[in-house]
């Protein structure tokens, strides 16, 4: 596995806190493309020049996490979740202060420090992190209500090495796979410009793509993402192919994108599968919405265990994402613009 993937995925950046992320890419993409910068907001603009039409390719840098919203006098440090996170999937986790590894935690509840029964469903506001101290000697450290926590897990393989396994797959799995089409673009010989932007604030409102589709105002756009599994259903399966958006919980792909990049698939045989889902969005409705409107879709990594440390994806699904991506840009989508 190339390392980049594994530093991406073990890189901490909960929204609002990207720049190791971006200083990561950065440092990756700076003698591959032709124009490198971080916009106001701290999106990362990475420009392959080019002709018209002009093409915004995007993935998000940030991560879920947790932000302390008190601390008893006993130094059980309650708090929000930053993103969408199902309760129940937070514990055990282990956890430490952004930027400061050497705080670390455990999340628990009265019922798990205690070793008792848990009758119901924990809540959230029934959730703390303990980290041994108290609260005067956590203030004393600089942890106090605004402090922002990172969920901990090691990048891994499973038993079959296929599939990896860890944390920040979304959108860590996006941005590799991004960057890879960035370094990799002028070899195949793209001819159009693409702008290739690394957003932030994805998970608490899309808000990286919003400003970066007004101020570039691409022609078209795709967003690489990861897109949650359909187990029960044998839907969206790792290992069997990149997905498509054709509708989420805010957004239809659009189908003159969708049928363009079906119709490369198959003449490339790369596996493709079909997302439909009333659950989560991505930053493709920023970009489709921006100014007068923009033809976009969503092309996306299934990913088991989403939202949570122990996200699952397969390596054979990233690799036909990069081969699926560059073939769009060497074969661009210019009849869906008229």
């Amino acid at each position: 596995m190339p390392p980049l993937l594994q530093k991406l995925v073990e890189e901490y950046g909960v929204s609002g806190s990207e720049a190791p992320v971006r200083k990561m890419i950065e440092g990756e993409l700076k003698n591959h493309v032709d124009k490198l910068y971080a916009d106001k907001l701290g999106n990362l603009i990475a420009v392959h020049e080019g002709g018209k039409p002009k093409a915004m390719l995007a993935a998000h840098m940030d991560e879920i996490g947790l932000i302390v919203k008190n601390i008893d006098v006993s130094g059980r440090v309650y708090f929000y979740t930053v993103g969408s996170i199902e309760p129940v999937y937070l514990l055990g986790d282990r956890t430490h202060v952004l930027g400061r590894p050497e705080l670390r935690g455990i999340i628990s509840t009265l019922e798990m420090t205690d070793g008792r029964e848990i009758e119901k469903l924990p809540k959230l506001e029934n959730m703390f992190i303990d980290m041994g101290l108290t609260k005067e000697q956590l203030k004393k450290k600089g942890v106090d209500v605004g402090t922002f926590i990172v969920l901990e897990q090691e990048f891994g393989y499973l038993a079959n090495q296929e599939f990896i396994y860890g944390k920040g797959l979304d959108d860590r799995i996006g941005c590799y796979i991004l960057s890879e089409v960035a370094r990799l673009s002028k070899a195949a010989k793209v001819k159009e410009m693409v702008n290739f932007v690394f957003t932030v604030q994805e998970e608490i409102g899309l808000y990286g793509a919003k400003t970066s589709a007004y101020e570039l105002s691409p022609d078209w756009g795709i967003v690489v993402d990861v897109s949650s599994t359909s187990e029960e259903n044998s839907l969206r399966l790792p290992g069997s192919g990149p997905t498509i958006t054709i509708m989420d919980s805010a957004t239809i792909g659009n189908r003159c994108m969708n049928e363009h990049i079906e119709n490369i698939a198959r003449k490339k045989k790369i596996p493709l599968q079909m997302d439909v889902s009333d659950v989560g969005t991505t930053d493709a409705l920023s970009i489709s919405i921006s100014k007068g409107g923009v033809p976009a879709t969503a092309i996306g990594v299934p990913v088991k265990n989403l939202h949570t440390t122990v996200g699952i994806a397969s390596l054979d699904d990233i690799q036909n994402s990069i081969k699926l991506i560059l073939e769009v840009l060497k074969n661009p989508p210019k009849h869906c613009l008229k």
